[in-house]
């Protein structure tokens, strides 16, 4: 599928988007269009958007973006961008990049973890490449490892954690309790 158009018409940009989105569920937001609301960098409520398709963010006096702004964006096709920022996760995080006027269209999200995109991301034994947003790959731990580098095998020791928590709160609580209460009585 060719990426998306920027088409003039009438004086003023109009995009043409239509064909990109025919597949998409209903219930993900298809498009987020905030080309030229003079952003000068994303909000923290960004990541919000995670499931949009197409993001424009085109004409806006934005400053360069952290490498995981597009964190979680999985489901991302197509992004426009000023001419001023590059394509998160590089060129070869995306399978079509185009300049068309003042606009960068990064298209076609690369799967970070297959290797197209150059050298495939390693992960440790006992885990899987997963992708998480452009040019970002995550290693989720395969069943029954956890924890750091998948290292530790079978299930998180809930009851020894909780536990052990619930009982240092008790006794903490009641030693603050015994001294204070002695204050309280002395006053």
């Amino acid at each position: 599928m060719p990426p998306p158009k920027l088409l003039e018409g009438e004086g003023r940009k109009s995009r043409d988007w239509g064909l990109l989105l025919t597949d998409a569920p209903l219930s993900l937001p298809s498009r987020l269009d905030l080309g030229n609301c003079s952003l000068q960098h994303l909000c923290s409520s960004f990541q919000e958007a995670s499931t949009a398709l197409l993001i424009d963010l085109t004409d806006n006096p934005l400053e360069p973006l952290p490498e995981d702004a597009f964190r979680s964006f999985t489901h991302l096709q197509t992004l426009a961008l000023p001419l001023t920022l590059e394509c998160p996760g590089g060129n070869e995080g995306w399978d079509n990049v185009t300049v068309q006027g003042s606009s960068r269209i990064c298209h076609g999200q690369r799967n970070p973890c297959n290797g197209s995109g150059g050298l495939g991301h390693l992960c440790p034994k006992d885990s899987s490449c997963a992708p998480n947003g452009p040019g970002l790959p995550q290693c989720l731990c395969t069943s029954p490892h956890y924890g750091y580098k998948c290292l530790r095998q079978g299930t998180f020791p809930y009851l020894l954690f909780f536990g052990a928590l619930g009982a240092v709160t008790i006794a903490l609580s009641l030693l603050l309790w015994v001294t204070q209460r002695r204050k309280a009585k002395v006053s």
